[in-house]
């Protein structure tokens, strides 16, 4: 691993060691956090990555430091190449994460055994199906929900996403920990987030002190832990007292981990994003179809980052619609 050239260190000397790649803008779910209701135009096929692309610029990364990456989409497991490009990856001495909306995972888990990867988080925002079909605009609950049982008894533990929205989902907050009693898993409260097309406001955010207020009244403040952060995590972790599994908040908006990402996008039809907020990115995939060494624009890319969410460093800018809508809608990032 070469660490002395330091092209993915930015100027507030964070090092970027985890690569999250978008495999593809297409998705089986219409989720209305992350697409238009209307859907998004999609890149024509010949603008993607081939799978032998996402390998060797994958490799580079690796090349300059990146140790974990996460496959994203879209939905990753929708792509019909989906086995190619894992096995290719599997050759790179990196962890390997996936995030899933779980509707095709169980016919893929005898693969990701073989490879040995487990860290695999399911999205799920409700648990009760009536109302999962109208955040996801389709109705797949029982089927998600019988392959979370199944990872269950796979893996170590299972991550389940909950993106919260308040007058939606947010009475289901002690539902959800409620799972964790007696089961391994680790539920993952994510902040609404603003993006191209979700008709995104503050009023829909649901505040980490909100959850904890609400956890805390429910099982007594002095059950619900804090528990140690990862190095780079983006969540906050807890636990409620006696309980097998936990919980994170991943508080973007309002309470951002910034100061520690060591995190890059590279999305569908390659390009490079700094930052999940960024509207601005860097176009790798023709360089390397020319044969030319991205190197230098990876680098430039890295140094083009701001210190806070693209830039947008204050609430007041957050809600500027003629900020945030530049950027794609959350599909077409990869998430």
């Amino acid at each position: 691993m070469n660490t002395a050239s330091n092209i993915l260190t930015d100027n507030f000397n964070r090092k970027h060691t985890y690569l999250r790649i978008s495999l593809t803008e297409k998705c089986n779910l219409r989720c209305t956090y992350c697409m238009p209701a209307a859907g998004i135009p999609l890149a024509p096929r010949a603008h993607l990555m081939t799978a032998n692309e996402v390998f060797e610029i994958t490799k580079l990364f690796v090349t300059h430091g990146v140790s974990k990456i996460r496959l994203t989409g879209g939905e990753p497991l929708v792509r019909k190449d989906f086995e190619e490009v894992i096995r290719k990856l599997a050759t790179l001495n990196v962890e390997i994460a996936i995030t899933t909306n779980g509707i095709l995972l169980e016919r893929f888990l005898p693969l990701l055994r073989e490879l040995g990867i487990t860290n695999i988080t399911i999205s799920i925002d409700s648990l009760n199906a009536e109302k999962n079909q109208q955040i996801t605009r389709r109705n797949y609950f029982e089927t998600v929900w019988n392959t979370i049982k199944k990872l269950q008894t796979i893996v170590n533990q299972v991550k389940l996403n909950v993106v919260l929205m308040k007058g939606i989902n947010d009475n289901e907050i002690i539902n959800f920990v409620e799972l964790t009693r007696f089961e391994n898993l680790k539920i993952r409260f994510i902040e609404f987030m603003p993006f191209d097309g979700n008709e995104w406001n503050t009023e829909k955010l649901v505040k980490q002190t909100e959850i904890l207020e609400k956890l805390k009244t429910h099982f007594y403040t002095n059950q619900v832990i804090r528990v140690t952060d990862a190095p780079n995590d983006t969540s906050r972790n807890f636990k409620i007292h006696g309980f097998r599994g936990d919980f994170a908040i991943i508080s973007s908006v309002t309470n951002p981990f910034c100061d520690s990402c060591n995190r890059i996008r590279l999305t569908a039809d390659g390009k490079l994003k700094n930052c999940l907020f960024s509207a601005s990115e860097s176009e790798l995939l023709t360089d390397f179809r020319n044969g030319l060494d991205i190197t230098p624009k990876i680098k430039l890319a890295m140094l083009g980052k701001h210190k806070y969410r693209g830039g947008m460093d204050t609430m007041a800018k957050l809600e500027d619609p003629k900020l945030h809508s530049n950027n794609r809608s959350m599909i077409a990032i990869g998430g």
